[in-house]
């Protein structure tokens, strides 16, 4: 019987995370969990209801009142309690902001708590920026993907102009890289690669070619714990 493990995938922004790990878990037939997905909800309902989005307690009391969740399917959708949000929480404004609400510590604390308990039965794949050393430091498999500036711009700008959205590339680019630095230096969990983690650079390579590198690494894990 093959064993479901856990496998987290860190990264920063726009290195192919989330697409990589929907489409490892369907290989694996694991359960996906976009945690980052969870923050921008959060900070969709803050900032509909107007509140400073660096105010913990403010926050707090709006994720006291909503529940997030998620629906299977292509793509897996999001919700706040009944709304629909999925295409709503990956809009420029939501994306320039969800760092933010990422560093506060009160939020941190009771959404990785959340993300614990989706995790405990394992055969899970969980993408963020602190999975493998805050949310789930025991996962078998920690994979950390990065790639060049340059390429996680030009990868957003073709992301948003599908959606519609014509962000310069500069722009984007810069967006980025503050970013990185925000997600970086918080003083709250912030992104770095787990001692154990093992680094992909997806800059040169297909997001095929990550998904089988990933399998890969998580089959030989599968034959340490049967």
């Amino acid at each position: 019987m093959t064993v479901g493990l856990q496998i987290a995938i860190d990264g920063p922004a726009s290195a192919g995370k989330s697409t990589v790990a929907k489409l490892v878990a369907k290989q694996l037939h694991y359960t996906y969990c976009d945690t980052g997905a969870m923050y921008r909800a959060l900070t969709l309902a803050a900032m509909q209801a107007k509140v400073d989005l660096h105010d913990e307690a403010a926050v707090l009391a709006i994720l006291a009142k909503i529940t997030i969740s998620f629906k299977p399917g292509e793509p897996q959708q999001v919700f706040v309690n009944t709304q629909e949000v999925t295409q709503a929480i990956r809009q420029p404004d939501v994306t320039n902001n969800v760092s933010t609400i990422a560093a506060l510590a009160g939020v941190r604390r009771q959404l990785v708590q959340h993300q614990q308990m989706i995790a405990k039965k394992g055969a899970i794949v969980m993408d963020g920026r602190d999975i493998g050393t805050a949310v789930l430091p025991q996962a078998a498999v920690k994979i950390f993907l990065v790639a060049s500036v340059a390429e996680r711009a030009q990868r957003r700008y073709a992301e948003n102009i599908g959606k519609g959205i014509n962000t310069p590339l500069a722009v984007l680019q810069e967006e980025i890289e503050v970013r990185d630095k925000k997600d970086s230096t918080r003083a709250i969990s912030p992104l770095t690669q787990a001692k154990d983690a093992v680094l992909v650079d997806t800059t040169a390579l297909s997001i095929e070619q990550v998904v089988a590198r990933i399998i890969a690494i998580t089959v030989e894990k599968q034959k340490d714990h049967k």
